[in-house]
């Protein structure tokens, strides 16, 4: 039976999210991942455990949580391991984004309404003037 590899190099873990090391460090950076502990000049590996919040991070990226949420979301099971507040606070970061989805959506439909109403007028200039 195989077993699940337990330490990941960073190279390994951008390559399989296909993002840079840069952007692994920045996380980092961030305090929302943390490599194991290396000794001075070592190379950053990350367990799995790491390897799940980078995992969750870039869900919540593609979501368009802010790393602040993403950070609070990820913290809170940390906290709570049964996951009721981090499931809760999902929830409730995943409706004010709905919510912020829909606005656009209606900027968008007001924005192609006027669009069209312009390009009507234009295109009756246009007919209007011809010889």
């Amino acid at each position: 039976m195989p077993t699940k590899k337990e330490v990941f190099t960073i190279s390994e873990l951008a390559q399989e999210f296909e993002i840079s090391t840069r952007t692994i460090r920045y996380y980092e950076e961030a305090d929302l991942i943390k490599p194991l502990e290396r000794k001075d000049g070592e190379q950053r590996l990350y367990n799995r455990k790491a390897r799940v919040r980078l995992k969750l991070i870039l869900r919540g990226k593609k979501f368009g949580f802010s790393l602040s949420e993403i950070k609070e979301m990820i913290d809170l099971y940390d906290v709570n391991p049964t996951e009721k507040e981090q499931l809760q606070r999902t929830l409730e970061y995943g409706d004010k984004k709905i919510m912020e989805i829909d606005e656009k959506i209606e900027d968008l439909k007001i924005l192609k309404e006027d669009i069209l109403k312009i390009r009507q007028k234009l295109i009756r200039k246009i007919t209007d003037n011809r010889p």
